[in-house]
């Protein structure tokens, strides 16, 4: 049975969603559907789909494994490369073996992508956005920690600066990961056996970085390590860091985005390495995405970011947990 305040979740969840809808088509934004099942997922190294067998029953096409995609990323830059306007979608997202206090394994998700920009575009674009939030939910129903997204503006602050802040390591002086370790070592971070830079990174920045973002007020979190680029480009006239964001409010990650990444081979190797590495993780490796690849070339240099709204609202009505704004949560039959 659904309790009181799963039920003003999902009255304030309507709201979000009318909230969204409303910024986004007065910036001239197109909302767009892509297809939930797809033929090839996405190859993140710690992130696992669900699979879900076609079996033909009207004799067209072949038996086959599809899966449930973990963001419509790849299909909405299959549209960019088609011309499309500045895009949004929200969609169910769906991974894997994912609950906890923060994830459910079926998740909402805003995304949105504009042609002919970067980072700092779509970071003014979330901002907007996420600061019209406040007026549309029910009065008198508590809002809890919501106020924080009209806190503007919001925090830039890079991944560098931010480790240094908080641990008082500078991330240019360690350019690999045994170097990384000593100084993580150093300030009592237990790092575990590997000495991978990326591996050493997440050690520290889990416990002494991320609970301490976007108290206050929000955090973009930009300029990754160019090792962490994902699929975003490189900054231009400093290869050492990738035009990547995430946004966190009060120590909770809600986004992920990038400048994105347009160019088709360096896209390929870095997707084969993630091949790779799922491989070397015991993990399950797919084929490419070839229909995403050969769209790259005609797609334009654009920016794009993927946003868990229902962390978002969480934070909006002071839920301290995911399954507290879900009226159906995971924890309730897994």
């Amino acid at each position: 049975m659904a309790s009181e305040a799963q039920w003003r979740a999902a009255r304030a969840r309507v709201q979000l969603y009318a909230a969204l809808r409303a910024w986004f088509g007065a910036a001239g934004y197109l909302e767009v559907e892509t297809p939930t099942l797809v033929p090839t997922p996405g190859l993140e190294p710690h992130i696992d789909p669900f699979e879900a067998p076609f079996i033909p029953q009207t004799g067209v096409g072949a038996r086959r494994s599809l899966w449930l995609h973990t963001s419509p990323e790849y299909a909405m830059k299959r549209l960019l490369a088609d011309g499309s306007p500045p895009l949004f979608q929200i969609c169910k997202t769906y991974r894997n073996g994912e609950v906890s206090g923060t994830h459910n394994p079926e998740f909402t998700m805003l995304e949105f992508y504009r042609p002919h920009a970067d980072y700092h575009a779509i970071m003014d674009d979330l901002e907007q956005a996420l600061s019209s939030l406040e007026l549309p939910l029910p009065s008198g129903e508590g809002r809890g920690e919501g106020q924080i997204f009209s806190s503007r503006p919001y925090e830039r602050l890079t991944v560098r600066d931010a480790v240094l802040r908080h641990t008082g390591i500078d991330l240019f002086a360690h350019p690999d990961g045994a170097s990384l370790k000593r100084a993580a070592k150093e300030i009592g971070v237990h790092t575990g056996d590997s000495t991978d830079f990326d591996d050493v990174f997440f050690h520290i920045f889990l416990e002494r970085v991320e609970r301490q973002l976007g108290h206050g007020r929000p955090t973009f979190l930009i300029e990754y390590p160019a090792s962490m680029a994902s699929l975003s480009r490189l900054k231009p006239g400093d290869p050492r860091v990738a035009e990547r964001v995430e946004l966190y409010a009060n120590g909770v990650e809600l986004a992920n985005g990038f400048s994105e990444l347009i160019d088709p081979i360096e896209q390929r190797k870095r997707l084969m390495e993630e091949q790779a590495l799922r491989r070397s993780l015991g993990r399950r490796v797919f084929d490419l995405d070839e229909k995403f690849l050969e769209a790259l070339p005609k797609m334009p240099p654009s920016g794009g970011i993927a946003v868990g709204l229902d962390r978002v609202l969480m934070l909006l009505l002071g839920a301290s947990e995911i399954a507290d704004v879900l009226l159906f949560p995971a924890r309730d039959f897994v």
